[in-house]
């Protein structure tokens, strides 16, 4: 839930909306067209730094009895590099990563489901599923850091006011009302470890009935 989340800031990380042909060429001291004799479009890259940031993943040996702690493992290195630079994530929705570091992350984690003994087509679907939902929470936190950055207090709220808005709600939001400590406890990284144990149950769950 938007707004519930307390993390430290890092003054020094940039965002991927800064990032454009030229502004990397006035960095180099050259002109944007030089750029295209390296890069097709801006696209391309975008998956180059995406590529970057998967090069610093450190991927483990694949162990059969830590399979899930690995999996996790890699997910929250992946998340890591993506929240330290805002918006980054967005890069890689939608795309076929063509770019070797981005494939070796996938190789990984498709290496280590295999060892868990998971059938190899509901390892390539967890492999995908996974990843992309490390896309989409890097990418709402990214949002919410901007927004809140802007003073968008509207969109990005703290827990008291989450917990003063419910308390105000109408006797038809019986549930949202009763159960309000629970809607806004822990931080964004409490929910990311339990979404992914959710997602590593179902994994084992599809596992046992292949």
């Amino acid at each position: 839930m938007p707004g519930t989340a307390r993390r430290p800031r890092d003054a020094g990380r940039r965002r991927f909306e800064a990032l454009t042909m030229r502004r990397l060429a006035t960095a180099l001291e050259t002109g944007p067209s030089s750029l295209y004799a390296h890069v097709v479009n801006k696209e391309e890259l975008d998956e180059l730094l995406i590529g970057r940031l998967c090069a610093r993943i450190d991927l483990p040996e694949p162990d059969p009895a830590r399979w899930r702690q690995q999996i996790t493992g890699v997910c929250t290195q992946l998340r890591d590099q993506y929240l330290r630079y805002p918006g980054t994530s967005r890069a890689a929705f939608a795309a076929a990563p063509s770019d070797l570091d981005t494939l070796r992350v996938g190789e990984g984690l498709l290496a280590i489901l295999l060892a868990g003994g998971i059938p190899p087509q509901v390892a390539a679907w967890a492999m995908d599923s996974l990843m992309l939902y490390v896309n989409a929470y890097s990418l709402e936190l990214s949002m919410a850091d901007k927004r809140h950055e802007r003073g968008d207090g509207a969109w990005v709220v703290e827990r008291e006011e989450l917990l003063r808005r419910f308390a105000a709600l109408p006797d038809t939001y019986p549930h949202t009302w009763r159960h309000a400590e629970e809607l806004t406890a822990g931080t964004t990284h409490d929910r990311f470890d339990f979404t992914l144990g959710l997602m590593l149950d179902g994994i084992e769950s599809a596992r046992s009935r292949t």
